[in-house]
């Protein structure tokens, strides 16, 4: 790959910082917003999200000063209204029947298709698209990286709580998710012809009307000719969301080269990464994976040492090998998930984890980049 393209997508909580609650408030967000922001800033189906769209970036610093601005924006247009922001997969006690949907064809479209399922969808992730000039190759690396998305999403999860319960899981938005079509980890493909014409039945047939509406863990973008890596929740931290994409694109070019030296990492059986999956969703970063290549149980904080060493050349040719290590302080410090779950576990309420999404989403944003 001769050039390097970033692109990252954020969807974000619009809350009343006073009860703690949901509000629905989109309208008014694009009003504003786009006065600045233009169309970086979109709608989501319910009216209490709102979803943000870096610029096509060239490095991890431009990355994270995009995503730092955009969160300054959205935060001083939520402010100026007496709202507030978060960024987190799930909200603590919102409920989903109460929300109401944004107004527009694609959403009541959604909902008529898929009834209670999409109203359900009151979820929030992150998007990381890495850029591809050879369809090909994206194909190839697509089916590679499926191996590694239990990794990412154990290092990023966010939703331990839903509906005022502690589900006991690091990601509860992955099991809401995956409750729709077209989700989860997708399946291989031989090349990117191949999976024009996967597309192509499912548009024949009436499953969708456009291939955006395939909503894998990761997907070939047909619209940006991208890898779309989705699988992650949203990260709280700014931070910890700029180390996990510099992970990302790392990963991504050291796949590239293994296949330019006609090397590839094994693809493995479809439903053993599911159970990987299984294994992030449940513990996040203090589970077990699967080392398939070894058959037996390994603790998640050592497949990170390993993954980390394994993208080492690649992070450094990249300049973003400071990012990369960063992602062992998540070891130390815990995801949003875990932070959550000590918030509630210290003070009993789940209002005062509100408060602390509140306060975490603001961190680092407002330094002079």
């Amino acid at each position: 790959m001769d050039k390097l393209s970033i692109g990252v997508e954020e969807e974000y909580q619009i809350v009343d910082p006073e009860s703690g609650e949901l509000r629905s408030y989109v309208q008014e967000f694009l009003n504003r917003g786009r006065v600045v922001l233009k169309e970086q800033i979109k709608p989501e189906f319910l009216q209490s999200q709102v979803e943000v769209g870096s610029k096509i970036c060239s490095d991890i610093d431009e990355v994270r000063k995009e995503v730092k601005r955009l969160r300054r924006e959205v935060v001083r247009i939520a402010k100026e209204n007496g709202l507030a922001i978060i960024a987190a997969s799930t909200h603590p006690f919102s409920r989903w029947e109460v929300q109401d949907i944004t107004i527009g064809a694609r959403y009541t479209q959604l909902a008529t298709q898929m009834a209670d399922l999409a109203r359900r969808m009151l979820i929030f992730g992150m998007h990381i698209h890495v850029g591809f000039e050879d369809p090909d190759l994206l194909i190839d690396v697509h089916n590679q990286i499926r191996y590694f998305l239990p990794h990412l999403l154990a290092l990023s999860t966010s939703s331990p709580f839903w509906h005022g319960r502690n589900t006991g899981l690091k990601s509860y938005r992955s099991v809401v998710f995956e409750n729709i079509p077209r989700t989860g980890l997708p399946p291989t493909f031989n090349s990117y012809q191949e999976f024009k014409r996967f597309v192509s039945i499912l548009k024949r047939t009436g499953c969708i009307d456009d291939p955006t509406k395939i909503w894998w863990d990761v997907r070939p973008h047909a619209n940006y000719k991208t890898l779309e890596v989705r699988v992650c929740d949203l990260c709280t931290d700014v931070e910890d969301l700029v180390s996990i994409v510099a992970l990302t694109v790392s990963l991504v070019f050291k796949l590239i080269e293994l296949r330019k030296n006609n090397q590839s990492w094994r693809i493995y059986p479809h439903h053993l990464i599911v159970e990987n999956k299984w294994r992030a969703v449940r513990y996040g970063i203090d589970g077990k994976l699967i080392d398939f290549g070894k058959a037996k149980e390994v603790k998640f904080k050592n497949l990170v040492d390993e993954l980390v060493s394994l993208v080492e050349d690649t992070a450094k040719k990249l300049d973003m090998w400071k990012e990369v290590s960063r992602v062992k302080e998540i070891l130390v410090n815990g995801t949003s998930a875990d932070k959550q779950m000590k918030v509630y576990k210290k003070t009993g309420s789940l209002k005062k984890v509100v408060d602390f999404l509140i306060k975490e989403t603001l961190k680092g944003i407002d330094e002079t980049d």
